[in-house]
């Protein structure tokens, strides 16, 4: 178990589980006030974090989903339908959604393991391949279907949660997020993570959207493989 710059221990090895501060580095006084010309910028509706694109860095929020659900007559992410970027209430599902369209499958895919461990990922040498990994089925409902690791310093809980046992330990908290369009298929969106993404083994660029459907592989973190199937009926 990791220890923060400030003494706790901390399961969570991005964000102490206590304190919530970042695990890397020493401690930090807090910053100073912006200036005066600094303190209209924008800032997160849920953690206040100022923001830096369309995806909160720190909670995941969504931007362009402010207001634009209420006004096409949706309800909005955040009124407690179904789970929201920012919120760690909703549990994630653990099997299908009976009536989703499609389902997301995840399972560990030993090829793309090998690649990363060839190409000396971050700490490759520390991160073993699990023994045993069931595949599990998410349904993909909503306008926003959120892909990572739940945060207990963050309280957000992504709806296809890769948390484990076991745990990729490749996968950040926000790794990507697939944003439902009008005509009812899905955009796969990478806001930043550490260690990228591939669509059908070609890279994501960083919030530049991807179309998926049935049968595209998502390729994430040291062993993690998503593969959109049709849902079950």
């Amino acid at each position: 178990m990791a220890t923060c710059p400030q003494g706790h221990p901390s399961g969570d090895d991005e964000y102490c589980d206590t304190c919530g501060i970042q695990m890397t580095g020493a401690p930090q006084a807090a910053p100073p006030p912006p200036p005066a010309e600094e303190a209209t910028a924008e800032a997160c509706p849920i953690c206040r974090t100022p923001r830096a694109g369309q995806f909160c860095e720190v909670c995941g929020h969504d931007y362009s989903s402010d207001g634009s659900a209420a006004q096409r007559g949706h309800p909005s992410p955040h009124s407690g339908h179904g789970s929201a970027i920012g919120q760690g209430t909703g549990a994630s599902i653990s099997a299908p959604v009976t009536g989703a369209r499609w389902e997301a499958v995840t399972a560990a895919d030993r090829a793309y393991y090998e690649k990363v461990i060839a190409e000396g990922g971050p700490d490759a040498d520390a991160v073993a391949f699990p023994p045993y990994c069931p595949e599990r089925s998410f349904g993909l409902v909503g306008e926003q279907v959120r892909i990572g690791r739940r945060s207990r310093a963050r309280n957000t809980t992504p709806e296809i949660d890769l948390t484990g046992p076991p745990e990729d330990p490749g996968v950040s908290h926000l790794h990507a997020v697939l944003l439902a369009q009008p005509d009812g298929t899905y955009m796969l969106v990478d806001p930043g993570s550490a260690n990228g993404t591939q669509v059908n083994g070609r890279p994501v660029k960083v919030n530049v959207p991807v179309r998926v459907g049935p049968g595209d592989r998502i390729h994430l973190g040291a062993w993690t493989v998503i593969t959109i199937r049709e849902g079950t009926p």
